[in-house]
């Protein structure tokens, strides 16, 4: 019988053989294939979505849309959905944005006078879609006849203060014609006693006359020259004129009378709500008897003349400038609408037209800009006052109306 040689017998090494080094380096490979991948995912997201100055580049030279294959290109705002023929159109320079139509100088809110209390609503002569002038009486309200009649009370009082007034220039007149008189009957009786004293004076110097007819004359004569200060005091009392205190009294009387009717006839005013400017009725959010309430009565704006508030995010407003051509889209209208930027706003808020998304970014901070229509968009889009719209605004474009050369 053979031998059978011996061979050494190879035993699979345990976990607790394998060396730790060599445990740690699969590690490192096995978290080395893993984070490749999402590294390069991330990546292309970030560049997607942020679009480094060297990507932009790659972009410009290639004619390529970020996101251009997709219904919703990355490249425009969280929540906007476009056309698909209008995403094709979409060049990298274009801005997009949310926008609302709106009438010239935006919607009135019109409410009641100032001091109209607890009156309620009497009338609405207009109805919605109407066209109204600036001044035009768009409502009345139940306190019109009591205000009404503080007027007349007030007018009536003017008129008894004017007659009042006419009736003291004319008894101040009348006294001082009569004091006038009392004073010229007065020095011709004084000129009388002096003649009658010197007189009684040199009969009694010659022996004619005696002593006591001489003190009766003086005496008279003095009594004569009281009469005439007395005369001459009376007349400075009437001599003023319009400065006379009876006169005073009651021209002042007349003002306040005229005061209170100015006040009875802006009173007045209180019980009419007017139209601040022309243009159309939009909306009536009360009926006659109820009372004004806090939001107003009715809105209004210059239908005629619509334009456009565009919302466009902080790191982009500095692409837009005035005169850039603006499209409006908005599957309510089934057509687009163009215009051109008229005025850019001056302060960063916080965005207002938000999309449909609820996961939307409420504390986006936007830059308000006002489009101007033409006038055949601007006919069409005065009957959707509000109407939510997706604004695009061609950055490229030459405000003069030919394209921009490229740089």
């Amino acid at each position: 019988m053979s031998e059978v040689p011996d061979l050494p017998l190879r035993v699979a090494p345990t976990p607790e053989a394998v060396p730790p080094a060599s445990r740690r380096g699969r590690w490192r490979w096995l978290l080395l294939l893993l984070l490749v991948p999402l590294l390069v995912l991330t990546g292309a997201v970030v560049g997607m979505y942020f679009q480094p100055p060297g990507l932009r580049l790659v972009f410009d030279r290639t004619g390529l849309v970020p996101g251009a294959g997709s219904s919703a290109p990355i490249a425009l705002p969280p929540g906007i959905e476009l056309p698909p023929a209008v995403v094709a159109t979409i060049v990298p320079n274009d801005v997009v944005g949310l926008a609302r139509l709106m009438p010239r100088g935006d919607v009135i809110t019109v409410a009641p006078p100032y001091g109209a209390g607890d009156a309620r609503i009497a009338t609405l002569p207009v109805a919605e879609g109407d066209r109204v002038a600036e001044g035009q009486i768009v409502a009345t309200l139940d306190n019109l006849p009591f205000l009404e009649s503080a007027l007349l009370t007030a007018r009536a009082e003017v008129a008894v203060r004017e007659a009042g007034l006419v009736q003291t220039r004319a008894a101040v007149a009348a006294s001082r014609d009569e004091a006038q008189a009392g004073l010229d009957q007065a020095r011709s009786a004084a000129t009388e006693a002096q003649a009658d004293f010197e007189r009684t004076l040199a009969l009694s110097r010659r022996g004619v006359a005696t002593q006591t007819a001489q003190e009766r004359a003086e005496a008279d004569r003095n009594q004569a020259a009281l009469a005439v200060a007395k005369a001459e005091a009376t007349l400075s009392r009437f001599a003023a004129g319009e400065d006379q205190p009876d006169v005073i009294v009651a021209s002042r009387n007349l003002d306040a009378a005229r005061a209170a009717l100015r006040r009875a006839e802006a009173d007045l005013a209180r019980a009419a709500v007017r139209a601040p400017v022309s243009g159309t009725i939009l909306t009536l959010d009360a009926r006659p008897g109820e009372r004004p309430p806090a939001s107003g009565i009715l809105t209004m704006g210059d239908t005629d003349r619509m334009m456009a508030e565009v919302e466009i995010y902080q790191d982009r407003i500095a692409r837009v400038a005035p005169g850039q051509p603006v499209e409006l889209m908005a599957i309510a209208i089934g057509q687009s609408l163009h215009g051109t930027v008229s005025r850019i706003g001056l302060t960063v808020g916080r965005q207002g037209l938000l999309p449909d998304d609820i996961a939307a970014n409420t504390d986006a901070r936007v830059v308000r800009v006002e489009v101007e229509l033409d006038p055949r968009s601007s006919a069409v889009a005065a009957r959707y006052t509000n109407l939510e719209v997706v604004a695009r605004i061609r950055t490229d474009a030459d405000p003069s109306g030919g394209a921009a050369a490229d740089g």
